[in-house]
């Protein structure tokens, strides 16, 4: 089973935050955050793009340097793990362990490359759940990709409970790919958090999109306020 004990710097690219969170044009035109991107391009190309994007990341408080060499201690770990649980994913898009690889490591060049750049524009936000760093509704949209609910043997109910209220505090509608841990059973803290987000007020949905790589993880929970839903 894939497992790892801590959350590692791992990145992807615009194309999958695209498919991942079935963003679209009218998505991009407002003022968006990435929680817990890492070393991720998102930011990069979507600033490349026009886009108003900040990512937040406890690891954004390291130096480009720095964070290279974690990268490239992470890289040899994820790729291991990979390599031995080959059949809790989905080999189509990629098609193998080695193009994983490269389309990792590109991604993370990329982010790298911008790095310094977005440091000094504000894009990369040194912040971690559950408390940001942002006013009440600063952004128009919150993504979270492979962090919460994917490390939830290592981050309890408690945290994903409280980091999704501080999502929906900063943002008018939060979307959290993907729904399953680490190993590819679904995440035991999803339950609860609906259930607590809906007695709150939100509107709540759990909604399959084309991605698909951790074999059964092609759904997103979208997080909306009721009179946005209604409207």
């Amino acid at each position: 089973m894939f497992t790892l004990d801590q959350v590692v710097p791992w990145g992807r690219s615009f194309e999958e935050y695209s498919a991942m969170f079935e963003i679209t044009d009218a998505d991009m035109a407002g003022r968006v955050l990435g929680c817990g991107d890492g070393p991720a391009s998102f930011n990069a190309e979507a600033t490349r793009r026009g886009a108003s994007v900040v990512s937040c990341d406890p690891i954004y408080r390291f130096g480009g340097a720095e964070l290279e060499a974690r990268i490239a201690d992470t890289y040899e770990q994820v790729i291991d793990q990979t390599r031995q649980n080959q059949h809790e994913f989905v080999w189509e898009a990629i098609t193998s362990v080695e193009e994983l690889g490269r389309v990792r490591m590109a991604a993370m060049q990329a982010f790298l490359d911008d790095y310094q750049a977005g440091v000094v524009a504000g894009r990369y936000v040194d912040a971690e759940l559950p408390s940001l760093p942002f006013r009440d509704g600063e952004f128009d949209l919150a993504l979270c990709s492979h962090f919460l609910f994917l490390y939830s043997r290592q981050l309890d109910e408690a945290f994903h409970q409280a980091s999704l209220r501080e999502l929906c505090r900063v943002a008018r509608e939060v979307r959290v790919f993907p729904l399953l841990a680490l190993g590819g059973a679904v995440s035991p803290h999803v339950e609860g958090s609906v259930e607590l987000l809906r007695a709150a007020g939100y509107s709540v949905s759990i909604e399959r999109v084309s991605y698909e790589f951790q074999r059964g993880g092609n759904q997103v929970l979208r997080i909306r306020r009721a009179e946005l839903a209604d409207g």
